[in-house]
């Protein structure tokens, strides 16, 4: 099994923990992840933005990065949601409409590879602490991944999961939507912080570093001791001393 891992902007610049967390608790089943040096950004920003000419010249890098993969993996649900659009942007060019076609069929968010592809569903993972999930759009709503990271949770020990209210709805971020209409994401992930207050949970977690880099910037601005983790950082500190 060649897996690859296509570890997005965000978590290669900013949050590389949760990279080396979906590597170290991977490797526990055995999966060691091949990592192309050449991937770059998936265009989203561009392609969000009207961009796509732009967009496609990112999405060429990205289908010459994987070709070879069996299975490409990643953090977030937002840019793997992206490569799902692959064959949308690539409609009138059919010899790349059918390489995005390809790797829209390998590429599964981190959660969806576990459970869907390794059938794990437990990690042996515990972690005593109060947690609420936010289960980002792009993930939750493009890919339809809503039942995966809620049923790795229910298996890890000493997990207090609490709802979020309102947990459907987005957090503000959007990528280009924060600076575009940035009164009213900051209006938006206010609420959403708010929200995750009410639970009194210690952590929260989610799928998309996009996202809880938000909330968590808005937490901290705050002054409010809520740590904000990725599943797969959780997961991991879970099980790292076992």
């Amino acid at each position: 099994m060649k897996v690859s891992l296509f570890i997005t902007c965000l978590s290669d610049a900013i949050y590389p923990s949760v990279g080396e967390a979906m590597v170290k608790l991977l490797a526990r089943y055995g999966v060691e992840l091949h990592f192309p040096t050449v991937q770059t950004c998936c265009g989203q920003p561009a392609f969000n933005s009207g961009y796509w000419d732009e967009a496609r010249k990112s999405a060429m890098t990205i289908l010459d990065a994987f070709e070879d993969s069996e299975f490409v993996i990643s953090p977030s649900g937002s840019c793997t949601g992206m490569l799902h659009h692959y064959p949308k942007l690539f409609e009138n060019d059919p010899a790349n409409r059918e390489r995005a076609e390809k790797l829209q069929s390998k590429a599964y968010e981190f959660t969806q590879f576990l459970v869907q592809v390794l059938g794990v569903t437990d990690v042996g993972a515990t972690f005593p602490h109060k947690v609420t999930y936010h289960p980002s759009c792009h993930g939750s709503r493009l890919l339809g991944v809503k039942a995966e990271p809620m049923e790795l949770m229910k298996h890890v020990r000493g997990l207090e999961l609490v709802p979020l209210p309102y947990a459907e709805d987005c957090c503000g971020f959007g990528g280009t939507f924060a600076v575009k209409m940035s009164d009213i994401s900051g209006a938006m992930v206010t609420e959403k912080a708010d929200h995750v207050l009410e639970t009194e949970a210690e952590v929260l977690v989610g799928l998309d570093m996009g996202c809880l880099m938000n909330i968590g910037g808005n937490l901290r601005y705050r002054n409010k001791p809520v740590k904000v983790m990725h599943l797969a950082e959780l997961l991991y500190e879970g099980v790292k001393h076992a």
